[in-house]
């Protein structure tokens, strides 16, 4: 197993980097000098009222110096990564907001051994120097079916400890009424991990293996073992499998949830997980303590408490009273705490009302009769044809993309046949156009999807009200110049767009007295199949085989050798 690459400039002075960056971008922070300590830089705010100081090591951010602010925390003690602070540092901090005027310190400290120890020996000492210190342990970890001597672990929800203990602090409270609150909300309280991964601290290797199928059931924030390790499940199940385990009465770390119980549900990142992924676990929380019959008073989505870069997320539950809930939205100015909405989550919110649609291009003619019947097998034709080549489409793609454009392609041919099959298409040129851009514009996807639905909304515009072979080659003239008004590429680029000129200049010759449309298509298409070919000797200009060194490029561009082939089944369609 290899060392995990790092963003650092050393491994011994990540943790100092890190909050020196922190303090710079933050002008309400302060560095305490000789520490790896951080405090408020108004400490003269806090005289007669009570400081709140908490810390560990390092490699959990934004905790817990991204919760120092008015209305929470007074300072933090950081160690190096995953390492209790110094006693010395500690202490120092207490020093420090005393002589400022605190009434009293509270240290939050997470239930470590290492950090009870420092943070305990800081205590004791600082007593001695006459300060009024108290400590609180948090141990909201919910993972363990019988509890162990060491007690539960320190979570995410210390960070809600946090934020009810700095209003009660803000507020003017007394250090032992602040003990005695935050104890009991703390009580009630539990934590959850998951993870798809491990983690690693700097210059070193991963605390643990998980299978490429594999997901760990309530481990730790710095990669300790969990209680479970499972086969990865969709979102929902895992959701689900956490909160039952959470709230199982026969685990002896569980939370007590009964139908009508109001809690604050965090829903952290646990560092390496997308928020794509995040949103999708917080979704299927609030769904799943919904159909529990519990109501979500607040809901807290991001990152709070992290590990790494472990991909994972842990759930914290905090039952609470209106008294809580205003403890949790009381104004902070600490930059990690998140602009929380007082309102509850629910997956019940109403919809907006789609808007009406816009005016649509009038049917001019029925949807039978030999126009209805020319459309549907010219469009049954290109259907087949995009069909047939789809592997070859893909083929082509991977060498200068993700390798779907045959897959693409294939989902509008399906669309398109559905959509014939179920209803004769219309027969007016510009309805067909029109009705062609809106289905692809649902169906197809990517950019060809709109780059397509682009060219023939804009080419109906000219068909409109018109019979005459002129109005073909305006069409082509028209649709092209939306592509690249939009799309950014011009003839050259190794797009759609070279097979499309080469056609449309072909075209332009309808627009000649005495014109026949079959002879005109037929070198039109042959003009766009060559068009299509020369892409292979073209540097791209744009698209994502733009990022590629064009001496990698050594096939047709996919998208030009769809278009030649479309107009090759247009005239094929037309001829039978």
């Amino acid at each position: 197993m290899e060392v995990p690459k790092k963003l650092v400039n050393s491994v011994a002075g990540c943790a100092d980097d890190a909050l020196a960056g922190l303090v710079a971008c933050n002008p309400g922070l302060r560095l305490l000098q000789g520490h790896r300590v951080v405090l408020r830089a108004d400490l003269v705010a806090i005289q007669g009222r009570v400081a709140l100081l908490s810390g560990g090591g390092s490699g959990h951010e934004p905790a817990h110096a991204g919760y120092i602010g008015k209305g929470m925390l007074t300072g933090v003690v950081a160690g190096a990564v995953f390492t209790s602070p110094a006693v010395g540092s500690i202490l120092a901090a207490i020093r420090a907001v005393t002589q400022a005027g605190a009434a009293g310190t509270l240290l939050i400290v997470k239930n470590y051994t290492g950090d009870r120890l420092n943070f305990g020996l800081a205590l004791e000492r600082a007593r001695a120097e006459g300060a009024d210190v108290q400590m609180m342990v948090v141990g909201d970890d919910s993972a363990f079916a019988t509890l162990k001597k060491a007690g539960r672990r320190g979570l995410c929800g210390t960070v809600l400890v946090h934020k009810v203990a700095g209003a009660l602090a803000e507020a003017g409270a007394s250090l032992n009424e602040i003990v005695e609150r935050v104890s009991a909300a703390a009580k009630a309280m539990g934590t959850l991990g998951l993870s798809l991964s491990p983690c690693s601290v700097p210059g070193s290797k991963p605390t643990f293996r998980l299978a490429d199928d594999e997901m760990e059931l309530g481990l730790g924030i710095h990669g300790e073992a969990g209680v479970r390790r499972m086969k990865v499940l969709p979102a929902d199940e895992a959701v689900e499998t956490m909160l039952a385990h959470m709230t199982d009465p026969s685990n002896a770390s569980h939370l007590p949830l009964s139908p009508g119980a109001s809690v604050v549900l965090v829903v952290n990142n646990l560092g390496g997980l997308s928020c794509l992924e995040l949103s999708i676990v917080a979704g299927a929380a609030v769904r799943c303590l919904e159909s529990r019959g519990i109501h979500i008073a607040r809901a807290l989505v991001g990152s709070f408490m992290t590990a790494l870069e472990m991909a994972g997320v842990s759930l914290t539950l905090m039952l609470v009273d209106e008294e809580l809930v205003g403890l949790i939205d009381a104004e902070t100015t600490a930059m990690a705490w998140p602009n929380l909405a007082a309102a509850p989550a629910t997956s019940q919110r109403q919809e907006m009302p789609a808007p009406k649609e816009g005016p649509v291009i009038a049917q001019l003619e029925t949807s039978t009769g030999p126009g209805a019947a020319w459309a549907q097998l010219v469009l049954e034709r290109v259907c087949s044809t995009l069909l047939d080549m789809q592997d070859k489409l893909n083929e082509l793609d991977r060498e200068a993309g993700d390798g779907d454009c045959g897959h693409t392609h294939a989902r509008a041919a399906q669309a398109i046949r559905e959509w014939v099959h179920t209803r004769p298409p219309p027969a007016a040129p510009a309805q067909l156009l029109s009705a062609l851009a809106d289905l692809l514009l649902e169906k197809m996807g990517g950019s060809s999807g709109v780059l397509y639905g682009l060219f023939l909304t804009a080419a109906a515009r000219p068909l409109l009200n018109r019979s005459d072979l002129p109005m073909w080659a305006d069409a082509m003239d028209a649709g092209i110049e939306a592509m690249q008004r939009y799309g950014g590429a011009a003839p050259g680029d190794r797009t759609m767009l070279d097979s499309l000129c080469a056609a449309a200049q072909a075209l332009h010759a309808l627009r000649s007295p005495g014109a026949d449309l079959l002879p005109v298509l037929t070198a039109a298409v042959e003009s766009a199949e060559a068009a299509a070919e020369a892409t292979r000797h073209m540097e791209a200009g744009a698209g994502r085989a733009s990022y590629i060194s064009s001496a990698q490029l050594l096939q047709p561009d996919p998208g030009a050798v769809a278009v030649a082939a479309v107009l090759r089944a247009v005239l094929e369609g037309l001829r039978s």
